[in-house]
């Protein structure tokens, strides 16, 4: 496989809960720095496939590779074998993530939450980790609060500190999984406007599940209609939110914009 056409693929992946198929011998790639969004009905699939390259769950069958490296398999002896734990720990510093909610650490400031798995994860040292969180903490508004705690900022101040956490890792891929649905509405745009930032300022490829279809139509290179745990419909934003081939899509769309 080529990884510099392609820095994520799912390959025939399948996932299964129970007697529930969420995922369906499904299979697409997305190119280096491009920015993805997922869309579709709830239940579709879509956060599963954020999960799945957490490695917070795995496939039952199909493989997953990021970066031109087997996720969750490795080769031994020509064979693909599921992976041991120190390989999956290794591919996956390369992906960030930034969830609904912002599971920053109560107990230490702004800047040691950025900071810290830098240091202790990637092995960084303590004053390039500051110096990287500081700008990081910059470009999403934040440089005066390094020394708050994350119980003194809003829900939107939070989720731009959980930003800029997954930021600091130095990710190849940055994973969005409806990161505005926890918030009031009101600081809604303030966090969207920071992940244009991002999207406009770093080479950093972006994975996203969102409900903001405005928010995907700024943002994306590419949209992919999920249904029933499967890729039904993919495009460009102006072709999937205006001219729709797929019946499924169009019915989604007027749901819900």
């Amino acid at each position: 496989m080529d990884a510099t056409d392609e820095i994520i693929r799912f390959d025939k992946v399948t996932k299964r809960f129970g007697g529930n198929t969420v995922l369906d011998d499904l299979c697409f790639s997305v190119a280096p720095g491009k920015h993805v969004t997922l869309i579709g009905p709830s239940g579709s699939g879509k956060t599963t496939i954020l999960r799945l390259l957490m490695t917070l769950t795995r496939p039952d069958e199909g493989t997953i590779t990021v970066d031109g490296e087997y996720l969750t398999h490795e080769e031994r002896r020509g064979r693909l074998v599921p992976a041991g734990e120190k390989h999956t720990r290794e591919v996956r510093k390369k992906i960030g993530m930034v969830f609904q909610q912002f599971n920053l650490f109560p107990n230490m400031r702004v800047l040691q939450n950025v900071t810290e798995a830098p240091v202790h994860v990637l092995g960084m040292d303590k004053d390039a980790a500051e110096q990287r969180a500081r700008e990081l903490l910059e470009l999403v508004g934040l440089g005066t609060k390094c020394n708050d705690y994350p119980t003194r900022l809003s829900g939107g101040q939070q989720q731009r500190v959980a930003i800029a956490r997954a930021l600091a890792m130095r990710p190849r891929v940055l994973l969005l999984d409806e990161v505005t649905s926890a918030l009031d509405p009101e600081l809604v745009a303030g966090v969207l406007d920071v992940l244009r930032d991002v999207a406009r300022t770093t080479d950093v490829t972006m994975l996203c599940v969102t409900h903001e279809m405005n928010f995907a139509r700024d943002i994306s290179d590419e949209v992919l209609m999920f249904d029933a745990g499967r890729v039904i419909e993919k495009g460009t934003p102006e072709k999937i939110f205006s001219d729709p081939e797929q019946d499924r899509t169009r019915e989604f769309l007027s749901a819900v914009l």
